[in-house]
């Protein structure tokens, strides 16, 4: 029978860890919930803004049979999107920040918030260098799943909603496609099962660390603007060659 959806909520990611102990949940919760997409009713949602928070809320109150988890900063963060958009990337699973041009295109796939901080400083730094980016939020990894890898049809109340190839194209195609996330690779699987970019990678979550600002994380963890600059600027080279 229709019952309301499960609904948890994550306070940020798991890349944080505070001077006693762990302020967050691990990682492998994270990865836990990832996994879970593919049993055809768990939707971890990564909303980028508080806008989208409200949006992810009010999404996960009207669904049924689903088990629905949360991911956002309680931080103050720069707003991304409308409640608009905030709606429609939760529908199809993902949406553009920002696209700049330049003579090829790197792609960062990025799933959270404050993460995206150096992303954007990282486009900035490809912009200097004549390289074009195109960053787009991972929203709802469960939608950018391929129908045949989700048994959706099995369980009660199927969501058989999933985003299709020439949508997915026009997200993700680029040279090289760079996936970002505070905490573990697990929720970007659906993107780089699919992804025909002629290179990829990750920077991920490796180990949480007592630090006085989340810059400071995002150093010890090498995934900081300059790493993602060097590593898209690298990347380029090896499809080039």
């Amino acid at each position: 029978r229709r019952t309301p959806a499960t609904v948890c909520l994550f306070t940020a990611g798991a890349l944080e860890q505070g001077r006693n102990g762990w302020t967050h949940q691990r990682p492998e919760i994270e990865s836990y919930f990832a996994a879970m997409m593919r049993n055809g009713n768990v939707y971890p949602l990564f909303p980028v803004d508080a806008n989208m928070i409200q949006a992810s809320y009010d999404w996960a109150l009207k669904q049924h049979n689903k088990g629905i988890v949360i991911t956002a900063s309680k931080s103050p963060l720069p707003i991304h999107a409308t409640m608009a958009q905030s709606y429609q990337a939760i529908d199809d699973g993902a949406m553009v920040l920002q696209e700049r041009p330049g003579s090829h295109t790197v792609v960062f796939a990025v799933t959270g918030d404050m993460v995206l901080q150096p992303v954007f400083a990282a486009a900035d730094k490809l912009a200097e260098s004549g390289i074009g980016s195109r960053i787009v939020a991972v929203v709802n990894p469960r939608r950018l799943y391929r129908p045949t890898d989700v048994l959706w049809d099995s369980v009660s109340e199927p969501d058989g909603r999933f985003m299709g190839d020439d949508a997915f194209k026009t997200l993700f195609h680029g040279d090289v496609l760079i996936g970002v996330t505070g905490g573990p690779s697990a929720p970007l699987e659906s993107v780089l099962l699919r992804s025909q970019a002629g290179a990829r990678d990750v920077f991920c979550w490796k180990r949480g660390e007592t630090t006085a600002n989340p810059q400071q994380l995002f150093d010890f963890n090498g995934m900081n603007a300059q790493a993602m600059h060097e590593r898209g600027l690298a990347l380029l080279e090896r499809v080039s060659a």
